[in-house]
């Protein structure tokens, strides 16, 4: 990991959690490596944080492949999308307004049917990126189909772990020279 480990050298002292963190997220996993890098890249690319994506990316290239990295971007551009949206509606559900927005998103999703690797990964990718988003339909959805297809609650904890570190890595990069 020495992208991830040189980026981490630069995180402040003020950061020093983040900067342990960082290396167990991504290297003490329940996740196999392809799906641990895929949740890495998808958040690294849904956060505002170049450093950090070229980072993640730059380690991720050498352990995974073509279509992992093509479905970690495809789930940021679409959780992007989505979380927008599903947070909107279930806004306007708690404000008693969900009869007039029960109409058809009509938001192209083929991707999300049609993964480059397989369904229950891009589905943890995107569970990953709503939760940095907040958008509670989205995770609670992305979660039951995960479980669904078999991934244990240590998994998608793990997967979530992963989002929160880089979360927070990239707010601290932020207040970086």
């Amino acid at each position: 990991m020495e992208k991830i480990d040189a980026l981490r050298s630069r995180l402040p002292d003020d950061a020093r959690d983040l900067k342990l963190n960082l290396q167990s997220v991504l290297t003490n996993s329940s996740l196999e490596p392809r799906q641990r890098w895929g949740v890495a890249l998808a958040v690294a690319h849904a956060l505002d944080a170049p450093a950090l994506r070229e980072a993640v990316l730059g380690d991720a290239a050498a352990e995974v492949d073509d279509a992992t990295l093509s479905d970690a971007r495809a789930a940021a551009a679409l959780m992007g999308m989505n979380n927008v949206y599903y947070r909107f509606r279930h806004f306007m559900d708690h404000a008693g307004a969900a009869e007039d927005y029960a109409l058809p998103a009509r938001l192209r999703m083929n991707r999300i049917a049609r993964p480059a690797t397989d369904k229950e990964s891009f589905e943890l990718y995107c569970l990953a990126v709503s939760a940095v988003a907040g958008c509670e339909l989205c995770v609670t959805s992305h979660e039951k189909v995960v479980r669904q297809a078999g991934l244990s609650a240590e998994q998608v904890h793990d997967a979530v772990r992963i989002a929160a570190v880089l979360a927070g890595v990239a707010t601290a990069l932020r207040f970086t020279p």
